[in-house]
């Protein structure tokens, strides 16, 4: 075998290979056949020529007749390459339909050049030295073609390939080199520049499939995380930052750069640690600490942080970067959160405003009910000091009236001590109001805990729930079955607070019914989970089903736009988180609604 037959062996062993390699690619399917495709053109190509070189002599056989058959590689080849340097540099291109044009010349070529004894379109006169042969008029139609499709194809593959990089990087020129060695060899033959057979054009495509090669295994050409990464350099809004080994900065995006005023040519290629500009930014010990721990776990850790240069606040997700579990970098992503954040602001801003409304709402209720409450205590001992004002008037007279007998200083004394018992009476239950109120003003706090009776607990109750079920003209019916020895541990303030909650949307419930207005407040003991059982029945119209799904989950209100619905919300809150217990209840159309509040007992 000479030269040509040689090269053109080898040619196919690198193609085979190279074949066997790409279909191990499980990313990237259509983009691996699509250059499978081309290396199969190129494989029928050197095959025939290499027969050709064999047998067409020993055989007699006229070499043309071997071409027929080379030119199914030839004239399909620029095709293929052209649709994989589409799909290679756009990642949605889509093949179509109408793309089936692309092979209309190809196919023409093909039936021209079968049929070229008949009418020498193809070839005048052919040889194997391509300053000989003669070409007929349509040879000039493929050749035209198949260099236009192979340049398109080079240019784009070419001008992506910089495009990533900014410049022309070692893929870029193997690619090119790759592309350009066989069309120049081929240009230089045609142009008669040198003597040059028609082998010399694949065994070029050898050099080019070797360079090909090379690109793929070193600079992984066809990986798709390469050109993923490209996309997603441009295409994402977080901020980011990649680390190799060694915590050099390899790659950091626009939006990064542009958040932090930072300059990318003082970052690339620099130890994280090393940088001024992120020292000043980032803590340096937890962002080692950090990095560190990515490291040896393999593990992602989500961290925030606020910037105050830049006032952001930013969510910081750093993780391994791994291949084949083995950590080769880091990966730094840091999502801007500032108007989440001020959202949340704004939000618990809101919450505390409407909490701060509710809590005056019910402070005002239960002034308005206190102020009555005292109403009658204070004009009994207004009463009484005027009877006890009397009486020391009487007795001051009759101190020199000799028809005033002991007896009757004794009877007066007596009418005194009877006031002054009623006065006291009086003046405790005002204390006893002064006492709970001031309880439900104050400031709760965990230092008000303390353990209080179910009994204490419903004297308060009665207290500051007085007036209002007067006014509403509402009976509550007290029933109280919890041994005088259980106790409850918490805020009692809290807790009443609560149950006049409910005792008040009870009351509520009653309105534009006819119904008589009895509301129920009991509590029981539990003795298999030591639990105290405190119900508030009523028998209104019952909860709507639309607020039955919601009344503990949301603020929700039935009473329009007089209620804020913070009373259920807070209440089951309160009980939850104050008291360890439960807030339930039960409720029936047309025959009423039970709250259960279920404590532990201290």
């Amino acid at each position: 075998m000479n030269f040509s037959a040689w090269a053109l062996l080898i040619s196919n062993i690198l193609v085979i290979t190279l074949i066997f390699v790409l279909n191990k690619f499980k990313t990237q399917k259509k983009l691996t056949i699509l250059f499978n495709c081309v290396f199969v053109c190129q494989l029928i190509w050197n095959s025939f020529l290499f027969l050709q070189i064999l047998l067409a002599e020993p055989l007699h056989i006229q070499p043309i007749y071997f071409d027929y058959f080379t030119y199914i590689g030839v004239v399909f080849l620029p095709v293929f390459l052209y649709i994989a340097s589409q799909v290679f540099t756009k990642p949605n291109f889509k093949i179509k339909k109408y793309h089936l044009l692309l092979f209309f010349i190809p196919i023409l070529s093909l039936l021209i050049i079968w049929t070229n004894d008949f009418h020498h379109l193809f070839y005048k006169y052919y040889s194997i030295y391509m300053t000989e042969y003669v070409t007929g008029p349509y040879a000039m139609i493929h050749l035209l073609y198949t260099y236009s499709l192979l340049i398109i194809s080079l240019v784009t593959l070419l001008k992506y390939s910089i495009k990533q990089r900014k410049k022309l990087s070692a893929q870029s020129t193997l690619f090119l080199l790759a592309l350009a060695i066989p069309v120049v060899v081929n240009i230089i033959g045609i142009l008669g520049l040198a003597e040059i057979t028609i082998y010399y054009t694949p065994i070029t495509f050898s050099i080019s499939f070797l360079l090909l090669f090379i690109a793929i295994f070193k600079f992984d050409f066809l990986n798709i995380n390469t050109i993923a990464t490209q996309f997603i350099i441009r295409a994402i809004t977080d901020s980011y930052l990649v680390l190799n080994r060694d915590n050099e900065i390899t790659l950091c995006n626009e939006v990064f750069l542009n958040n932090f005023s930072f300059n990318k040519e003082n970052l690339l290629n620099h130890n994280i640690f090393n940088i001024k500009e992120i020292q000043t930014e980032f803590s340096k010990d937890d962002l080692e600490i950090c990095i560190e721990l990515v490291k040896t776990t393999k593990k992602k850790i989500s961290t925030e942080k606020y910037f105050k240069r830049i006032d952001k606040y930013f969510s910081i997700d750093i993780s391994p970067i791994l291949k084949n579990d083995t950590y080769i970098g880091t990966l730094i992503i840091l999502k801007d959160v500032t108007e989440k954040e001020h959202d949340k602001l704004q939000i618990k801003a809101n919450q505390d405003l409407l909490v701060e409304q509710e809590r005056l709402a019910s402070l005002g209720q239960m002034i308005g009910g206190i102020a009555h409450n005292l109403k009658t205590p204070i004009f009994s001992i207004a009463g009484g000091l005027e009877g006890l004002s009397d009486l020391i008037k009487e007795f001051d007279e009759s101190i020199d009236d000799p028809e005033v007998t002991s007896q009757d200083m004794h009877d007066i004394a007596k009418d005194m001590n009877v006031w002054i018992t009623k006065l006291r009476e009086h003046v405790s239950y005002m204390s006893d109001v002064i006492t709970t109120v001031k309880g439900q003003t104050v400031t709760m706090s965990e230092s008000q805990n303390a353990k209080f009776t179910v009994k204490e607990l419903f004297d308060h109750v009665v207290i500051l729930m007085q007036h209002e079920l007067k006014e509403k003209l509402t009976t509550l019916n007290i029933s109280n079955n919890v041994p005088y020895n259980s106790s409850i541990y918490g805020n009692i303030n809290s807790l009443v607070q609560v149950i006049n909650n409910l005792i008040s949307n009870a009351i509520e419930a009653y309105l534009n019914t006819d119904r008589d207005r009895i509301i129920n407040l009991s509590a029981n003991y539990n003795e298999s989970d030591k639990n105290i059982i405190i119900s508030i029945e009523d028998f209104g119209p019952g909860l709507p089903e639309k607020v039955q799904e919601k009344v503990f989950k949301e603020m929700i209100t039935t009473k329009g736009k007089y209620g804020t619905g913070l009373g259920l919300f807070m209440s089951y809150s309160n009980i939850k988180a104050h008291f360890k217990g439960e807030l339930s209840f039960k409720t029936e159309k047309d025959k009423g609604t039970t709250f259960i509040i279920s404590i532990p007992s201290a």
